[in-house]
């Protein structure tokens, strides 16, 4: 990855980061090719510098699932749910076994437990939105030592907690609920109860996993909806807690957020509205700034993130892309945040 001016393009560059609006929004994905007209468009935004691929800068990203995997599920979810909601015919009981397949990639590789996950904001429909709950579930339930069983009720969980959302006749997506009409803001509050009640004839989902799917917006002062429940059991509230940060980095039933920004409302909301033990089994995992950040230090340098530090989430490694003075670095410079002392991220840029 290379950080350019749009002036030092020539075309056909391709797209490391994606590029964003101040509020999140996508503008350009990451890959996308950098023809010469889409330069000038870039341009006439106000758009003056990109990160652009480059085989000088090596990210190190730790994902739980590969991407081609996750895509994989996501798409037989898609398949199955959307048949199902269409009246067309379609088994919800295929997807029990893509829970579990989920949870058996998770439990084969005994390294996981032990990473610094690059969870990446993103833009994201209710189905990525699921899969990427139920790995991060599941990974908290492993690490809480909650046994197999359980797990498996909390996968089925997690790939259809969010189904009430498909029965809703608005986009819940990048909104604040709050500013949605009275009658939205209802029907939104009862979509755990719709998914509770379009699963209570299926005969092979456990009632503890309807229960769950049920109780997953409930919190544990009673703020939450659509029952005000404050006893809650630990699987239920393994749910909360991932799907609260997921939705928060992809922008489902909220405006999106920097990680960096979920990171520290989890650290304010728990003991509040989460249980604190599981809040921080989560963040053990959870890299406060994922690999390919771009990033101010307090001393007036811009950087990249390149890796990780185990056990160490706040304190990447990263490379410096310009210096103090703005003027742009082209040797490869990192500065291991674990090494030095006094100096810390100050500004995330994008």
């Amino acid at each position: 990855m290379k950080y350019c001016k749009l002036s030092e393009l020539k075309g056909n560059e391709r797209l490391a980061r994606p590029i964003m609006t101040n509020d999140y929004r996508e503008l350009l994905a990451a890959g996308s090719v950098l023809k010469p007209e889409l330069i000038s468009r870039l341009s006439a935004l106000g758009i003056s510098e990109v990160f652009v691929q480059d085989e000088g800068l090596k990210l190190e990203q730790i994902v739980i699932l590969r991407d081609d995997v996750e895509n994989l599920f996501k798409e037989k979810i898609k398949s199955v749910v959307e048949l199902h909601v269409t009246n067309q015919s379609s088994e919800l009981e295929e997807l029990k076994e893509t829970a579990d397949d989920i949870i058996t990639k998770i439990l084969s590789d005994d390294k996981l437990v032990e990473q610094i996950f690059d969870l990446q904001e993103r833009s994201a429909d209710i189905y990525e939105h699921c899969v990427s709950v139920c790995t991060i579930a599941v990974l908290v339930a492993i690490k809480r030592k909650v046994s197999r069983d359980l797990i498996h009720d909390l996968g089925v969980a997690c790939l259809f907690h969010d189904i009430g959302l498909r029965y809703l006749d608005f986009d819940c997506t990048n909104v604040i609920i709050d500013e949605l009409t009275y009658r939205e803001q209802d029907d939104y509050h009862e979509h755990p109860r719709i998914a509770y009640n379009k699963l209570k004839e299926e005969k092979w989902i456990s009632d503890r996993s309807r229960r769950i799917i049920l109780n997953h917006h409930e919190r544990i002062d009673g703020s939450g909806f659509p029952s005000h429940l404050k006893e809650l059991d630990e699987i239920t509230q393994i749910l909360q807690v991932c799907d609260t940060f997921d939705e928060m980095i992809c922008g489902i039933g909220c405006k999106r957020s920097r990680v960096y920004e979920a990171v520290e409302y989890m650290k304010y909301a728990r003991d509040v509205l989460f249980d604190t033990d599981i809040v921080t089994a989560l963040l053990d995992f959870t890299a406060v700034y994922p690999s390919g950040t771009v990033c101010f230090l307090n001393t007036g340098e811009m950087c990249v993130v390149v890796r990780q530090n185990k056990q160490f989430p706040e304190r990447p490694v990263l490379r410096i892309v310009k210096d103090k003075f703005g003027v742009a670095v082209r040797e490869e410079i990192l500065c291991n945040l674990l090494e030095v002392h006094n100096v810390y991220i100050d500004r995330v840029i994008m």
